[in-house]
């Protein structure tokens, strides 16, 4: 297995060039900025950009209304007893697209553990698995928005961030250099989110007063828990292989 942490030719510390480093930070006191100011005024820039996108109600996206009848009722009954049901759709179609971004992601993986010399036939027979539990919360959650009338097509604005969100970890599994250590941290990073974001809509429907969707997202639930002790123990395993 390639170690995550090779010795070589690393340029990017001072310690390589003392020399050059001094000449750096005396350039920086001789030449100045041709903007006055410091890092504040980054802050300051970005909270006044913040504040006119509030001000245009400019948001990422929004929740599509329900394209149903059964759907329209459903909404108009919880609005009317004082619920965001745009809140919890929003929350189902951040999971929906999640899910699918966690097949995806596992496919890339997976590519990864192939192309690894030491390749090993039961890791990937795991991986699979939990690629194939990870469609199928796709398909419990699409199935959860059509029984409330919603599209589980649309890209809710939740969902529009989580993809955003799961772009770095898209880049490290698909990066020809990093190794299964890496791409295991990666997957970490995934797992963890999965876990917490079923708890929280667990909660959600709850709140929302829907017992049996809560009821069905136990078992993805308890699915994710295992996922998130599966990775752990590979990433335990790959550092320790590269102490030995």
């Amino acid at each position: 297995m390639t170690t995550s942490a090779p010795l070589g030719l690393n340029r990017t510390g001072t310690q390589m060039s003392p020399e050059d480093t001094k000449r750096q930070i005396e350039a920086t006191e001789q030449f100045l900025p041709d903007v006055p100011g410091d890092a504040l005024r980054i802050t300051e820039e970005r909270v006044r950009s913040i504040r006119e996108q509030a001000a245009a109600s400019e948001q990422v996206g929004s929740v599509p209304p329900p394209g149903t009848v059964k759907g329209v009722l459903k909404t108009g009954v919880d609005m009317l007893m004082g619920k965001r049901p745009e809140l919890f759709l929003d929350k189902l179609g951040e999971r929906l697209g999640y899910e699918r971004t966690g097949v995806r992601l596992y496919e890339a993986f997976l590519a990864k553990v192939e192309a690894a010399p030491d390749a090993r036939p039961d890791m990937l027979g795991t991986l699979r698995d939990i690629q194939r539990q990870e469609a199928e919360h796709m398909q419990l959650l699409r199935e959860a928005i059509e029984t409330l009338g919603a599209d589980p097509t649309a890209v809710t604005p939740s969902a529009q961030v989580a993809g955003t969100m799961a772009q770095g970890i898209m880049q490290v599994l698909t990066d020809p250099r990093t190794n299964m250590a890496q791409c295991l941290n990666a997957m970490l990073t995934l797992e963890l989110t999965d876990n917490a974001a079923w708890e929280l809509l667990i909660e959600l429907a709850h709140q929302a007063n829907h017992p049996r969707l809560a009821a069905s997202f136990e078992a993805p639930l308890r699915h994710e828990e295992e996922h998130l002790v599966t990775i752990k123990a590979l990433l335990r395993e790959a550092l320790k292989a590269q102490l030995s």
